[in-house]
């Protein structure tokens, strides 16, 4: 039996569980629409529709995606393998591939600027990670957490000094939503209602509505949104004044975003399966699409092939299914085979007690998800000591 994806946190969730599906369907279909968003940025410039999905799809997918790492987060003191446990799959990882970026851009560009504090695309999330666990025991110690982390959110716009040095503004920018995964887990609201396995149909009629409603006014506005320069608020990672924000209640557009992404975020849950498919297990390994999808894309971003593709309502569905194609490649058994080194690494050497490194037993996605243990080899099974 796999471990529960269901945390053991928390007045309410405190037994182990079977694997919840939903969390692993969350998870994929999350990853697709990161790849779905870094796909599609070529072709925003050329059609005002990729640009209303574009914008549909960054009003909540990171949010999405720091709820479920926050549900699957522990706010108390961390243990000497949970601490190891960031360093060996949040702060490793990100060196490496702070590395290879580097010297991919190298060889390709011809110049790179080595800087580990200014992560290279994709990898900020990686940094926020490690900032979100490190800050949580203390945010689960203060009264009306979810209030400060706002507070935080908003008011960090106002001070330019934060920036994206170690993906900073980003982090607390979407710092409440992790928060938020978290409080959701230590109550067991999901639980107490049900949500974990029951889909009302009137909810996913809702949900779709939603959506439909979201992506016209995305599409609709889109000339408005532009000038207003949305897909940087969007990004949660400049202050208010550099993306035009210079009013005194530019908090309030930030503000107005996070309800939009809450809303989108609860709808996206909504319409999740909640039951296994062939697909479900792929959600054990979104980190593996995170960091490997942006070196896939790169040749094309940077080469100018998506750029004036047209017509729109032909090569637009065509980036959408290889999108989805590139997340679920990247999440197969031989590409974990070959790239689980560098995105699992277990350094042993860097350990004052080894065995923290953690080379044998369960493996953990960062954003939470946990898989079984590799099968013991007969000769162990041999000499284990009768129990």
């Amino acid at each position: 039996m796999t471990e529960s994806s269901t945390p053991r946190t928390g007045p309410v969730a405190t037994q182990k569980r079977r694997r919840v599906p939903l969390w692993d369907n969350a998870r994929f279909a999350c990853i697709v629409l990161v790849v779905l968003g870094h796909a599609v940025q070529r072709l925003t410039y050329d059609s005002d529709i990729a640009l209303g999905l574009y914008l549909l799809v960054y009003a909540f997918h990171m949010p999405a995606f720091a709820i479920i790492s926050g549900y699957f987060s522990k706010s108390d003191s961390p243990s000497r393998r949970q601490m190891a446990r960031v360093i060996t799959d949040i702060v490793v990882p990100y060196i490496i591939f702070e590395g290879l970026w580097t010297l991919t851009k190298l060889l390709v560009e011809g110049r790179a600027n080595p800087n580990i504090t200014e992560p290279s695309w994709t990898l900020w999330f990686l940094l926020a990670l490690a900032i979100f666990r490190l800050v949580l025991p203390y945010l689960a110690l203060l009264r009306w957490p979810l209030a400060w982390t706002v507070l935080i959110s908003l008011s960090v716009g106002y001070l330019p000094n934060i920036d994206s040095t170690l993906s900073l503004s980003r982090t607390l920018g979407l710092l409440p939503f992790f928060t938020l995964g978290w409080w959701l887990s230590h109550h067991g609201i999901l639980e107490r209602f049900d949500l974990l396995r029951r889909q009302r149909w009137w909810v996913r009629g809702a949900a779709a509505v939603t959506f439909v409603v979201a992506g016209w006014a995305a599409w609709f506005f889109v000339d408005a949104w532009r000038e207003m320069s949305l897909r940087d608020w969007l990004f949660y990672d400049d202050s208010y004044a550099e993306i035009g924000g210079t009013q005194w209640w530019a908090a309030g557009v930030r503000l107005a975003l996070m309800a939009v992404a809450l809303i989108l975020s609860v709808a996206f849950f909504a319409l999740i399966p909640r039951g296994q498919h062939w697909w479900t297990k792929l959600g054990q390994y979104t980190m593996y699409v995170y960091l490997l999808h942006s070196f896939v894309l790169y040749p094309f971003r940077e080469s100018g092939v998506l750029r004036d593709l047209d017509p729109t309502w032909l090569w637009l569905p065509i980036v959408i299914v290889l999108s989805v194609l590139i997340a679920i490649g990247l999440a197969t058994k031989p590409v974990r085979f070959v790239f689980r080194p560098v995105i699992e690494p277990r350094p042993a050497w860097l350990f004052a007690d080894p065995t923290l490194a953690g080379k044998e037993g369960r493996r953990n996605d960062p954003t939470g998800s946990k898989r079984p243990a590799p099968p013991i080899p007969v000769a162990r099974r041999i000499d284990r000591p009768p129990v």
